[in-house]
């Protein structure tokens, strides 16, 4: 068991390092996407995001005996490696789920408003039903929509009422993927979104996909966008990036560059959940709450109108086509730009909050249904009014 003093390497971007890490040691930060064997030298802790892949390579005659990742998904650690190595590692699993489910609420109500239809009149199929799958669920299912559920690894676990893939693609409307990306096995994800299982959407259906960019194949998908120009595409994830194939992104609806979590509440637990591991593992006391490390919001509080449309507190939260815009914006530069353009604008990535940072109040009776959107619901009439 190691000590304080630390050497601790971290991901540049990730929040609240110097608050939650500081006092044990040395606190480096350096680029995530780019770090090397030759900057772990002398390193006992290093913590970083999805864009590092941690594995042999990388931790090979290094002194490193802790790993951290602020992310949901693992599949960028070689576990396997690190246990064998005798390696403690954590990741943050649910650390950001409440924002990758604001984001595709928010993308998939601007979608029904663009194609005129209500989204608690839609059949929403969600794929891999873990921490956001499970979260979007219960939000989809309090505003009223019709729900099916696929997730083979928690149905062998614990049965229930489960649909197929084959029944997914058939029944629903939307298709949400948030499954994690796993290459091996018989629930193998990686390119589970073929063009023959494409092909297989209902007429007019969409597909958001805010998982894991390879679950679908970039190259079947533009094949079947082409052939089929009835489906609509949601993406946030990308199979190669930062390098995005210019055609794929030409289908899209919405496209962004890899930033559905990346809400501030997000971002600081991911680094907060860390933290709370690693003193847990040096067998130290954590003290520090979560909320000593975010700020007030900038808007803390809105009434609506009767006649007011939930997208506007939505996209007064978040605009998901301001960050469309500037991910399109890229492609009129070489591919090379792009790619750094890519990881500039999720390293630049301006502040956003979580729907549960504003709290509602309404004229008329919807308040409930904004409330199911994850909005706080005011409690009193002395919420200051803000008409929007």
């Amino acid at each position: 068991m190691l000590t304080p003093p630390l050497k601790i390497l971290a991901d540049e971007n990730l929040p609240g390092l110097q608050s939650l890490f500081a006092e044990l040691g040395e606190l480096v930060t350096a680029p995530g996407r780019h770090l090397g064997a030759a900057d772990l030298h002398g390193v006992d802790v290093l913590l970083v995001r999805s864009v590092t892949q941690v594995r042999a390579e990388l931790l090979q005659g290094s002194s490193v005996r802790f790993v951290g990742t602020a992310t949901i998904g693992t599949d960028h650690v070689d576990q396997a490696y690190l246990a064998e190595q005798g390696i403690a590692f954590h990741s943050a699993p649910g650390c950001n789920a409440e924002a990758v489910v604001d984001y595709t609420l928010n993308c998939l109500w601007q979608w029904c408003q663009a194609t005129g239809r209500d989204l608690a009149q839609q059949r929403v199929g969600i794929l891999g039903v873990g921490n956001v799958g499970s979260r979007l669920a219960q939000r989809l299912q309090a505003l009223g929509c019709e729900l099916g559920l696929c997730d083979p690894p928690r149905q062998r676990r614990e049965g229930g009422d489960w649909q197929s893939l084959a029944e997914i693609l058939r029944e629903s409307d939307i298709v949400c993927l948030h499954t994690p990306l796993t290459r091996e096995g018989e629930d193998a994800t990686w390119h589970l979104f073929d063009e023959a299982t494409l092909l297989q959407l209902r007429p007019g259906a969409c597909v958001l996909n805010a998982g894991r960019g390879a679950v679908i194949s970039a190259e079947a998908m533009v094949k079947v966008a082409t052939a089929r120009p009835d489906l609509s595409w949601i993406l946030d994830v990308w199979e190669q990036e930062p390098q995005i194939d210019p055609q794929l992104l030409s289908h899209a609806f919405i496209a962004t560059p890899h930033i559905a979590g990346y809400s501030l509440e997000g971002k600081v637990r991911g680094s907060w959940m860390l933290a709370q591991a690693l003193y847990a593992w040096l067998g130290l006391p954590f003290n520090q709450p979560l909320s000593s490390l975010l700020p007030e919001p900038a808007v803390a509080a809105v009434h609506l109108n009767a006649d007011a449309d939930p997208s506007l507190p939505m996209r007064l939260i978040y605009d998901p086509f301001q960050d469309d815009r500037a991910l399109r914006a890229l492609f009129t530069r070489s591919p090379e730009e792009r790619a750094l353009g890519f990881d500039r604008l999720r390293r630049e990535y301006p502040v956003r909050r979580e729907f549960s940072s504003l709290t509602l109040s309404c004229a008329t009776n919807q308040l409930p249904r904004l409330h199911a959107l994850g909005f706080s619901q005011a409690v009193s009439s002395a919420v200051k009014r803000v008409d929007v």
